[in-house]
């Protein structure tokens, strides 16, 4: 029998934050889809937000969040997260987290788009994700971590969750039992043709929740990168925004600067605005490049870009690296509490597939990797205090199996994301969104919401998956008929601050069954 306190599903700053912080009586289990070190984490170029220098203040990096977030946050733990910040960055800093200092020792700041101060503190320049994670993954030794086992479905009994089934890559399934158990799967990337996510994230956590009834909010609030690079059309991993941040300017191959007049933070406009600008370069037809000719030492700053440029053959001699935008993260998810705490008991999400109002409608550049300390320091706080060494263990048996394939007609991945691209990415449209909502309805998405998955593969649970958080995100966008943030509207292109005030857009699991027609007409009712 498999049975823990605490269960975490998902392995990067948030679960390692809170892993962590739990009282080291706990029995703790991480479970991840691949590796540790495969998530968006580890990848995560630019830095964390915190209000360090004399003169910076927390209010001012909770009045640019709010500014980023189009005022859709929540204001009061907007507040309460950039007050913490700097407790949060100095703690780790102290007991041995390799952030970048000058030759005095003092932390070095960065700035970066829809900042109003220099506020982003950075490990290895480019490389701020992969020293955090590294520096958690050596204080959580004592916690079991498995990978490479896919977690499929939640087990709830009268809305109490109680544990999980998970699949391994060789098809063998097993049931793990806990009193808590915490979603930190990261968000949704996958699901679109350009994105800069790892592979795994595929919107497994969103998807998992819904099937249980948890409440989704917010779906239709996803920030697309400005600048991913750009290899024949297809996006090949990220370059930070710390290198506008560093002055490269875009630029059309003539060197037209495409931000001049558009924004008055230029380059540094929020990313919403400046991945709309260069993609109405790409649709007409234009590479739009970073010019980084006026930045000195690029390979020193940015080791990780400059890399990645090499993989792709990129001659950073010339000075100009080709971007094109793609999906980076996801501002709506789970929706929670302070504590991270959701509609279904025991039910935890924290990180990128919650939704817990910081973001608003459009996440402010490095505030991700300080969520993920905020929420996970939180939800440790809470569950210390919540701990009880009397077990339940006695009530639940674990099974290990062998699964059965079983058939199912399921589109590709690849058709998934260029579907997902073409009519709920960067611009959408009613028309567009109607296309989507008709084609997901195709592959009945209430049964996919209802059936049991035991017996299907890895590969087919994803895109069982892909298409629950594809409809989530559709069903949503359609609805607000309005552009907000990271949602723009073509046919609605104005903020309605009418629409706005309106309560999020809450997605309950369908109720909805029958043919084709009545899911999309569920779909389109407001």
């Amino acid at each position: 029998m498999r049975r823990t306190n605490v269960l975490i599903i998902g392995s990067g700053i948030a679960a390692l934050q809170l892993a962590k912080r739990l009282r080291r009586d706990m029995n703790v289990i991480i479970l991840t889809k691949s590796k540790v070190k495969h998530g968006n984490s580890y990848m995560a170029q630019g830095g964390v937000a915190a209000a360090m220098s004399s003169s910076d203040d927390p209010y001012k990096h909770f009045l640019d969040t709010l500014e980023a977030g189009r005022y859709h946050n929540n204001r009061e733990i907007v507040l309460k997260m950039t007050e913490e910040a700097p407790a949060l960055i100095r703690e780790l800093f102290d007991e041995g987290c390799r952030f970048d200092t000058d030759d005095k020792g003092k932390l070095l700041l960065g700035m970066e788009g829809a900042h109003s101060e220099k506020r982003i503190v950075h490990g290895g320049g480019d490389a701020t994700g992969q020293r955090m994670m590294n520096f958690l993954i050596d204080t959580v030794s004592h916690v079991q971590i498995i990978e490479d086992i896919t977690v499929y479905e939640l087990i709830t009994k009268n809305n109490l969750c109680v544990g999980v089934k998970g699949k391994y890559n060789d098809g063998t399934r097993e049931q793990i039992y806990a009193d808590h158990i915490v979603l930190a799967t990261g968000g949704l990337g996958q699901i679109y043709s350009f994105t800069s996510n790892a592979e795994t994230v595929t919107g497994d956590g969103i998807a998992l929740a819904y099937r249980v009834g948890a409440e989704i909010a917010d779906m239709e609030f996803i920030q697309f990168h400005p600048t991913l690079l750009n290899i024949n059309g297809q996006g090949k991993g990220l370059v930070s925004e710390a290198v506008r941040g560093e002055g490269a300017k875009l630029v059309t191959e003539d060197g037209t600067e495409i931000m001049n007049g558009v924004h008055p933070f230029k380059d540094l406009a929020p990313r919403h605005v400046v991945s709309q600008t260069i993609y109405d370069y790409v649709k007409k037809g234009k590479t739009v490049y970073l010019d980084i000719s006026s930045i000195e030492k690029f390979e020193s700053k940015f080791p990780t870009i400059t890399a990645l440029c090499h993989e792709n053959d990129i001659d950073l001699n010339k000075g100009k690296i080709p971007v094109i935008p793609g999906c980076h993260f996801l501002m709506g998810g789970v929706k929670t509490d302070l504590y991270g705490r959701t509609n279904i008991d025991r039910l935890y999400a924290i990180g990128e597939v919650a939704c817990t109002g910081i973001h608003g409608a459009n996440r402010l550049a490095s505030n991700s990797l300080l969520e993920g300390l905020f929420f996970g320091k939180n939800l440790a706080q809470y569950l210390n205090l919540k701990f009880d060494h009397s077990s339940t263990s006695d009530m639940y048996r674990s099974d290990i199996f062998m699964c059965e394939k079983n058939a199912l007609h399921l589109p590709e991945v690849a058709t998934i994301k260029d579907k997902m691209m073409s009519n709920a990415g960067i611009v959408r449209s009613k028309e567009g969104l109607m296309n989507q909502i008709e084609w997901l309805a195709g592959f009945d998405i209430h049964n996919l919401v209802e059936m049991d998955l035991d017996h299907l593969s890895s590969e087919d649970i994803t895109k069982v998956f892909m298409l629950i958080t594809s409809w989530l995100v559709t069903d949503s966008a359609l609805k607000r008929t309005e552009s907000r943030g990271g949602h723009f509207r073509a046919d609605f292109p104005q903020e309605n601050d009418d629409r706005w005030k309106q309560n999020q857009i809450i997605q309950k699991r369908l109720a909805v069954k029958g043919d084709r027609d009545e899911q999309i007409k569920a779909a389109v009712a407001t």
